[in-house]
């Protein structure tokens, strides 16, 4: 049986979206079957229905949520204790340090899955603007991670 994992990504200005492809590509090739979406496109229940959990969130403004992450982070918040104890996850936060509040949606993001349950199978990573390779080499563990642990 094919191990599934769940890519969702948070994005503004798309630097997310292409990181969650690169990250679909990797697992895909790991021997996992890969599903991305954006976090407008799923509900707390679809993220439920999944064991692993990739989230690459991008932090908007003063440190918010990206618009098409806001709802989906709400409902996250509203979720009960344990209702994702059966996830393993690891976030990719991107930010800028010439804000106050960096990576602060992704910090939110990983805060949030753990409080209401979830296995981190890998440390979250706080990515300034220059992200590309710390991010691929972060993919590529974690991926390896979910493969040999948690997927």
């Amino acid at each position: 049986m094919t191990k599934k994992i769940l890519i969702l990504y948070g994005t503004e200005t798309g630097n997310s979206e292409l990181l969650a492809m690169d990250a679909e590509k990797m697992a895909a090739d790991s021997g996992l079957d890969a599903t991305i979406n954006g976090m407008d496109e799923v509900t707390v229940a679809d993220m439920q229905e999944h064991d692993n959990l990739i989230i690459v969130c991008s932090t908007w403004g003063d440190g918010e949520q990206p618009d098409n992450a806001i709802d989906l982070y709400e409902a996250a918040t509203e979720a009960g204790d344990d209702d994702f104890s059966n996830l393993n996850f690891a976030v990719l936060a991107l930010g800028d340090t010439a804000f106050d509040l960096f990576c602060e949606a992704g910090i939110q993001w990983d805060d949030v899955l753990e409080q209401k349950g979830g296995n981190r199978i890998n440390d979250r990573i706080d990515c300034d603007t220059d992200y590309d390779d710390e991010a691929e080499e972060w993919l590529e563990e974690t991926i390896s991670l979910f493969v040999e642990n948690g997927a």
